[in-house]
């Protein structure tokens, strides 16, 4: 009966409030980050001196005070201070400066049965599946609850940690909060209950962190791992293997074309730390231009500096901006015949259920297609409007959705 119309208001009312927000950079990001790429630009009036300071600071920290040359392969050491300050500011734990790279090349190993398992949340976002594919290492599901706004279940880990040590050795569990595709918030009790899961079956834990600025759920609020962690206290704080992410080009920011963000290690052998640091080396740096803009993302503008209300306001705005459209998502779709939606609590997507008759399903199959595959399609042919099939993400058999 062709696309619903409440479907289609939704979709273009999202996309038109995204490109209104493209329009609107994070001001203080660009000009520090133009500042470093251009330093005659300094001697313009009408950039903020907070800016400028913050240019030349970090110009100051790169080799030859120019942002094309080479850093440090961990990354700038001003930079690597500043993120260790703002996990100190978040979480109330030190921390040490560290840098974005590929923790999942450290843990994987052995052959056969001793293959290294690694347990990632169904649905997934892809970059987890296609590292452990690359790497050669086993891929071990675990299902989020859908029926209770997509949560996890220790039980369920329970489940795939029990039928993946029959074939390899799982080593690695990896958890994405906020959710992506699926846009859950986790409770702080549930943080905890992994942890001692963690804790109990000897598992190095990956904490993607990614949208921890991005909750809009009345009740419902980001909790990081470590700070979890550490509240929590000996033996857990003592013993737990934890690395977190988190990346400039989610957020508030968006800044997806520079390639930056950071990772922390808690608790790993030093040992262990030092081969991570040969591993890094082997890149020689990060992109200068992205540990920039990371610079900016966690140490911004404080009140009373020029820069400050016109950056909170622009955060506000896009986070304001967020929370609309999560909340139009949830409602707009629940009215669609045939869809069903959880609540967005927070992240950048909704995971919308989709209902396919039974001539529908066989029409994908005679295609040779996925039957969300086959909506999705159909969806763009006739509205022009293109989605991601819930296949891509992985989904529980007989299920079908779209991101």
């Amino acid at each position: 009966q062709g696309v619903p119309k409440p479907f289609t208001e939704v979709i273009k009312a999202n996309i038109g409030d995204a490109q209104a927000m493209g329009q609107k950079p994070i001001t203080f990001l660009r000009q520090v980050t133009a500042l470093c790429l251009y330093p005659a630009l300094l001697a313009e009036p009408s950039i903020p001196e907070d800016a400028k300071d913050r240019a030349r600071r970090l110009l100051a920290a790169c080799g030859g005070q120019s942002a094309g040359a080479y850093s440090a392969s961990p990354g700038i050491e001003l930079v690597r201070r500043d993120v260790a300050r703002f996990l100190q500011r978040r979480d109330g734990t030190r921390a040490s400066p560290l840098s974005p790279q590929s923790i999942l090349k450290l843990l994987v190993s052995g052959s056969g049965g001793s293959r290294t398992g690694v347990l990632i949340p169904i649905p997934q976002y892809p970059l987890y599946s296609a590292a452990i594919a690359e790497l050669s290492a086993v891929q071990l599901n675990y299902y989020l609850d859908e029926e209770h706004c997509w949560a996890l279940d220790v039980a369920e880990l329970r489940r795939a940690l029990a039928e993946g040590r029959r074939h390899c050795c799982p080593r690695v569990l990896c958890i994405i909060n906020p959710g992506n595709p699926t846009g859950q918030v986790q409770s702080r009790q549930c943080i905890e209950d992994v942890i001692k899961f963690a804790f109990e079956e000897k598992l190095f834990l990956m904490a993607d962190e990614v949208y921890q600025d991005n909750v809009y759920a009345e009740g419902s609020a980001f909790h990081s791992f470590k700070k979890v962690l550490f509240e929590m206290g000996p033996p857990y704080s003592e013993v737990v293997e934890l690395a977190s992410f988190h990346s400039v080009s989610k957020g508030f920011m968006g800044e997806c074309g520079f390639r930056s963000g950071y990772v922390e290690v808690v608790n790993m052998d030093p040992e262990v730390q030092q081969q991570l640091a040969k591993l890094v080396s082997v890149r020689l740096c990060p992109p200068v231009p992205g540990q920039i803009v990371l610079d900016a993302v966690v140490d911004p503008p404080q009140p009373g500096d020029p820069s400050y209300e016109l950056f909170i306001t622009e955060k506000q705005a896009v986070l304001s901006a967020l929370a609309h459209k999560a909340r139009l998502t949830q409602e707009i779709f629940n009215k669609a015949p045939g869809i069903r939606c959880n609540p967005v609590q927070g992240a950048m997507y909704s995971f919308p259920r989709i209902e396919l008759p039974p001539r529908a399903l066989a029409a994908a199959e005679a295609q040779g297609q996925a039957p969300d595959m086959f909506f999705c399609m159909k969806l763009l042919e006739e509205t022009g409007i293109c989605v991601v099939p819930g296949s891509g993400f992985g989904q529980r058999e007989g299920t079908f959705h779209f991101r």
